[in-house]
Parts: structure tokens; C-alpha cells; sequence
């Protein structure tokens, strides 16, 4: 799959604290990247960083080969944020109406996801009531709605049982349709069932990155799951 998007030399000091080292990585058009790392690791910061949300320190940003500053990154980037409540005051129904007309999305494709999501029941709901897992549907179909071709989610699984992550898992993969996915995890079992490559950080550092075949011979495993294949990187 060709490059799509790619970051050099990325990096980011809170006072004494350097939360990212000299990061470096691609995205493919298509595919599914998992940002994977503990508490810390600097999964956050990477994502703000890359669409402007919080400033770097240095490194530089393309879009097929054309340096971008931040904020024309946001052309192609969508990044959803863990732990927002848009409108958080409005119904639900209310809110899925206003994002389908600023993203000029099609009836048949919002109601769509509301029925692949469950999320008919809070309709009428406001946000603000919302339980953690029904939230988090909000925020996908939110980010499934945007057109941007690259779209960046940050735990996208939190709060879901098996069940619907399993289900949440099928629907991005239904819905990809050549646009790439960078998903923020730390639930590794589940990045490791729906993520085509991995980008392994610890200490705001690239540990590895690749596939699961890759990083097993990066890391010198002839065979192993994602969470040893993590550990003997560390």
C-alpha cells in the first residue's frame, strides 16, 4: 500500500519532562496503525501533536510527500479525543444532526451507523446521561461521520464488553474504504485483532514498528502475542 502520511523527528518538552524523542513513523493508505504503549508512553501527546492540538518542539508532518504545517493537517486528519462530551448540554439526535450537516454526510449513511452502533435507544437522550460505552458510540459515529481521509481515534475500544468491541472491530473494517485508521490502545488484545501494523512507544520513544511477523523478528521471538512481543522491548 502506498505512503500516506508520515512524520520525521517528532518530539515534545513539558519543562523537564521530554515526553516525546525524536519520533518517526508512516501510515499507509488503508490500513489500520496501532499506537500502542502503557499509561505515559506518549500516545496522547503524539496524536495532539500531530493535528495541532498542542504544539511541538520539533519535527515536521507530510501528506504524500508534501510538508504540512499542523493546521493544514487538519485537512486530512480527523482526530477524536478520548473523554469529550460535544455538546454535552443537547440531545443526541440533536448533535448526530449537526455533525451530518457540517460534514455533509448522507441520511442513509448516518442512520446506518446509528443501527450498526445501538445508539437508537439514547436518541433522545441528552449527552451529558450518556453511560461510558454509550458515549464512546457517540464518538465513533462522530469520527465515522467526518470525511477526513485519515482518521485518528484515541482508545476507541474503552468501554465496550467483548461483544462490542468485537462488533465495533467489524464495523471499522466495513467502513474503512481506503481511508487509514491510527487507533491509540492499550488494550492489546483487541489491537491485536484488528490492527494490520503497530507502533510500539515507550518512554516517548519508538520501541518498534511493523507488523506482528516483523516486530517477532525485530525483537528476536520466533513466535509470541503483541504483549510479549511489547515486553521484550522494554
Amino acid at each position: 500500500m502506498p505512503e500516506l502520511f508520515r512524520c520525521e523527528h517528532f518530539s515534545k518538552r513539558f519543562g523537564t519532562h521530554q515526553a516525546l524523542s525524536d519520533i518517526g513513523f508512516s501510515a499507509h493508505q488503508g490500513e489500520i496503525l496501532g499506537i500502542i504503549g502503557p499509561n505515559g508512553s506518549g500516545k496522547t501527546t503524539l496524536m495532539e501533536c500531530l493535528t495541532g492540538l498542542l504544539p511541538f518542539d520539533s519535527g515536521c508532518i507530510y501528506w504524500k510527500d508534501q510538508q504540512l504545517s499542523p493546521m493544514q493537517s487538519r485537512q486530512f486528519i480527523f482526530y477524536l479525543p478520548d473523554g469529550i462530551r460535544p455538546y454535552a448540554d443537547q440531545r443526541v439526535d440533536v448533535v448526530l444532526r449537526c455533525f451530518q450537516r457540517l460534514y455533509d454526510a448522507k441520511n442513509e449513511h448516518l442512520d446506518q451507523l446509528i443501527t450498526r452502533l445501538e445508539l437508537s435507544p439514547m436518541l433522545r437522550k441528552q449527552v451529558r446521561s450518556l453511560s461510558k460505552g454509550y458515549h464512546r458510540r457517540l464518538l465513533l459515529l462522530i469520527g465515522l461521520l467526518s470525511p477526513q481521509p485519515l482518521l485518528m481515534l484515541d482508545e476507541p475500544f474503552d468501554g465496550f464488553d467483548l461483544r462490542q468491541s468485537l462488533g465495533v472491530m467489524e464495523l471499522l473494517r466495513e467502513t474503512l474504504a481506503g481511508r487509514t485508521l491510527l487507533l491509540s490502545i492499550h488494550q492489546l488484545s483487541e489491537a491485536e485483532k484488528i490492527c494490520d501494523r503497530f507502533l510500539l512507544l515507550n518512554a516517548g520513544k519508538v520501541a518498534a514498528i511493523g507488523s506482528l511477523d516483523q516486530l517477532r523478528k525485530q525483537v528476536g521471538l520466533s513466535s509470541g502475542n503483541l504483549e510479549e512481543i511489547f515486553l521484550a522491548t522494554v
